[in-house]
């Protein structure tokens, strides 16, 4: 099972309601299970840098299934995943990607956003996911 575009697009809404909400322009990338870019929003005045580090931040969560901050807390020096960020054509290991999952707990696709710190990205993501819950 994979997210739908209208599931797609109710992350994508809260997200940008909880970015407005915190101050800050974020992209905003939702990915479907198979990791395919299913709905996107850069606000207005959003980095342009941060498109493309959005979207691996949602690739990465799904590749793993688990949280981009994870993934690099296990990637440090010396850690298990070390180096995996050069994997898959280049994955982001810092919080804004998270899975989503449907009621029966299996994930349906994956969100991540960027366009501030790392702390306000994770929220906003956690705010789309939250919308599906």
């Amino acid at each position: 099972m994979s997210i739908t575009l209208e599931q797609a697009e109710v992350a994508v809404k809260a997200a940008k309601a909880k970015a407005v909400e915190i101050g800050t322009l974020m992209n905003i990338a939702i990915v479907d299970a198979g990791a395919n870019l299913t709905a996107f929003a850069r606000m207005d005045g959003a980095w342009l840098g941060s498109l493309d580090i959005s979207q691996k931040k949602a690739k990465t969560a799904r590749f793993f299934d688990m949280p981009t901050g994870v993934i690099g807390s296990l990637s440090q020096p010396g850690g298990s995943l070390y180096n995996i960020e050069h994997s898959n054509g280049g994955l982001i290991t810092f919080p804004g990607g998270i899975p989503i999952k449907n009621a029966a707990g299996e994930v349906i696709g994956a969100i991540g956003v960027s366009g501030s710190s790392v702390e306000n990205d994770n929220t906003v993501a956690q705010a789309g996911v939250d919308a599906l819950s």
